[in-house]
C-alpha cells in the first residue's frame, strides 16, 4: 500500500467497530479494527448491519461509502470464532448473520460504494462483491482463500458468482489465489482502479455524481436492478415496466421530462 494514503475517516471513538462520518449527502463508514485486518467478527457484522439500517432511514443520505482503516480492507471472518469448540449451530448462525449483512447492503435504498485500499479476502472479498459499486487502489488485492484451509468459500461464492464470469469466479474459489486490482476490474469485481493517492478523490467523484441524481429514482432503480435478476425475462420486463411507470409520474421526473420536451 502507498505509504502516503491515510485511512479516510478518523474514528472519534476508538472502541467503535464502525466509525461514521457525514460529508454532505454522502456518509462514510469505516471498518475500525485495523490491527485485526478489519475481520468480520460477529460483533463487526452486527454493528455494520445496524449502522447501515439506521442510515437507510435518513433521506438526506444519498450515497454510502464503505471504507476501512489500516493496510487491509477486510480479511474475512475472524478465524478465532470458527474453531473446533464452536459447533455446527453457532457456525450456521455466524454465516447466516453475514448473509443478512450482505442482503442489507443490497436492500437499503442508498447505493453503497466500497473503497478498497488493501487486501480483501474471503468474506472481505464477498463484502466488496456485495457493495453496489467498488473503487480500488492499484495496490489492492483480492482472494477467496478459504480453500487453502480446507474450507470452500461457499457464502462468498454467492456474491462473487453474481459479479464475475463463471470460470474466473470458480478459479478464484478453487485455487485461493490472489488477483490484483486491474484483474479484478477486468473480471467485474470492481468498477475503477486508480493510484493509491487518487483513491479518495475517485471515490468522492463517483459518489458525488450519484448523489446529484434523483434520490427516488436511484432508490427504485437499485431495488429493481437486484429484483429483476432473480426473475424470468418476461417477469423482469413486467416488473421493470411497472417500476419505470411509477418513477415517470413523480413530480421531479415530470419536471425533467418537461424541460427536455420543450427543446
Amino acid at each position: 500500500m502507498n505509504a502516503n494514503v491515510q485511512p479516510p475517516v478518523a474514528s472519534t471513538d476508538d472502541s467503535a467497530l464502525v466509525s461514521v462520518q457525514a460529508r454532505g449527502p454522502i456518509t462514510w463508514l469505516t471498518l475500525n479494527r485495523a490491527q485485526k485486518y478489519n475481520v468480520l467478527s460477529a460483533a463487526m457484522i452486527a454493528e455494520l448491519k445496524a449502522t447501515l439500517e439506521h442510515i437507510a432511514e435518513d433521506r438526506n443520505v444519498r450515497v454510502i461509502v464503505l471504507a476501512a482503516g489500516g493496510r487491509a480492507f477486510c480479511a474475512g471472518h475472524d478465524l478465532g470464532e470458527m474453531g473446533a469448540e464452536v459447533g455446527l449451530d453457532a457456525l450456521r448462525a455466524l454465516f447466516n448473520a453475514c448473509g443478512d449483512l450482505m442482503l442489507t447492503i443490497q436492500r437499503i435504498p442508498q447505493p453503497v460504494i466500497a473503497r478498497v485500499q488493501g487486501i480483501a479476502t474471503a468474506a472481505g472479498c464477498q463484502l466488496v462483491a456485495t457493495c453496489d459499486l467498488a473503487v480500488a487502489s492499484s495496490d489492492a488485492r483480492f482472494a477467496v482463500s478459504g480453500i487453502n484451509l480446507g474450507l470452500f468459500c461457499s457464502t462468498p461464492a454467492v456474491a462473487i458468482s453474481r459479479n464475475m464470469l463463471q470460470k474466473p469466479a470458480l478459479e478464484m474459489l478453487l485455487t485461493g489465489d490472489f488477483i490484483d486490482a486491474p484483474t479484478a476490474r477486468e473480471r467485474g469485481l470492481v468498477n475503477r482502479v486508480v493510484p493509491a493517492d487518487q483513491l479518495d478523490a475517485e471515490v468522492e467523484k463517483l459518489a458525488g455524481t450519484i448523489a446529484s441524481k434523483s434520490a427516488d429514482a436511484v432508490a427504485s432503480g437499485k431495488r429493481l436492478f437486484y429484483q429483476q435478476r432473480e426473475l424470468t425475462i418476461e417477469a423482469a420486463y413486467r416488473r421493470a415496466a411497472d417500476v419505470m411507470a411509477q418513477n415517470a409520474i413523480l413530480d421531479e421526473t415530470q419536471k425533467g421530462i418537461a424541460r427536455f420536451s420543450k427543446r
